[in-house]
Protein backbone atom coordinates (compact mmCIF):
# COMPACT_ATOMS: atom_id res chain seq x y z
CA UNK A 1 0.00 0.00 0.00
CA UNK A 2 2.96 2.51 0.78
CA UNK A 3 4.40 1.67 -2.24
CA UNK A 4 1.59 2.57 -4.40
CA UNK A 5 1.25 6.28 -2.24
CA UNK A 6 4.71 6.59 -3.08
CA UNK A 7 4.25 5.85 -6.59
CA UNK A 8 1.06 7.95 -7.28
CA UNK A 9 3.03 11.07 -4.95
CA UNK A 10 6.04 11.17 -7.49
CA UNK A 11 4.13 11.10 -10.45
CA UNK A 12 1.66 13.64 -9.30
CA UNK A 13 4.83 16.11 -8.47
CA UNK A 14 6.60 14.72 -11.92
CA UNK A 15 3.55 15.88 -13.81
CA UNK A 16 2.83 18.85 -12.01
CA UNK A 17 7.00 20.05 -12.60
CA UNK A 18 6.53 18.75 -16.31
CA UNK A 19 2.82 20.41 -16.89
CA UNK A 20 3.34 24.22 -14.98
CA UNK A 21 5.16 26.75 -17.32
CA UNK A 22 5.15 30.43 -16.09
CA UNK A 23 2.09 32.31 -16.75
CA UNK A 24 2.83 35.19 -19.88
CA UNK A 25 1.40 38.83 -18.12
CA UNK A 26 -0.60 40.68 -20.90
CA UNK A 27 1.96 42.57 -21.63
CA UNK A 28 4.34 39.88 -22.72
CA UNK A 29 1.54 38.79 -25.52
CA UNK A 30 0.71 41.61 -27.11
CA UNK A 31 4.90 41.78 -27.52
CA UNK A 32 4.96 38.08 -28.97
CA UNK A 33 2.03 39.20 -31.34
CA UNK A 34 3.53 42.24 -32.31
CA UNK A 35 6.43 40.69 -32.88
CA UNK A 36 5.09 38.18 -35.26
CA UNK A 37 3.40 40.33 -37.11
CA UNK A 38 6.99 42.17 -37.77
CA UNK A 39 6.16 45.39 -36.57
CA UNK A 40 8.68 48.25 -35.90
CA UNK A 41 10.04 48.29 -31.84
CA UNK A 42 11.64 51.36 -30.15
CA UNK A 43 12.63 51.17 -26.85
CA UNK A 44 13.49 54.03 -24.78
CA UNK A 45 13.68 54.24 -20.85
CA UNK A 46 10.75 52.81 -19.60
CA UNK A 47 8.80 52.93 -22.76
CA UNK A 48 7.94 50.22 -25.98
CA UNK A 49 6.43 52.07 -28.90
CA UNK A 50 5.44 49.25 -31.32
CA UNK A 51 3.66 49.81 -35.01
CA UNK A 52 2.49 47.65 -37.91
CA UNK A 53 0.82 48.60 -40.55
CA UNK A 54 -2.65 48.14 -39.19
CA UNK A 55 -1.71 48.66 -35.20
CA UNK A 56 -0.02 51.01 -32.81
CA UNK A 57 0.67 49.71 -29.10
CA UNK A 58 2.81 51.74 -26.44
CA UNK A 59 3.90 50.01 -23.18
CA UNK A 60 4.83 51.83 -20.05
CA UNK A 61 4.99 50.38 -16.73
CA UNK A 62 1.67 51.73 -15.64
CA UNK A 63 -0.95 51.07 -18.76
CA UNK A 64 -0.93 49.57 -22.33
CA UNK A 65 -2.63 51.75 -25.50
CA UNK A 66 -3.47 49.94 -28.67
CA UNK A 67 -4.96 51.54 -31.18
CA UNK A 68 -5.82 50.42 -34.37
CA UNK A 69 -5.20 52.04 -37.71
CA UNK A 70 -8.42 52.56 -39.50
Amino acid sequence: MKKIIYTVLTLAVLSTSFVSCREETEKEKVIQEMKDEGAEIKVKDDKIKMETEDKKVKITDDEMKIKDKS
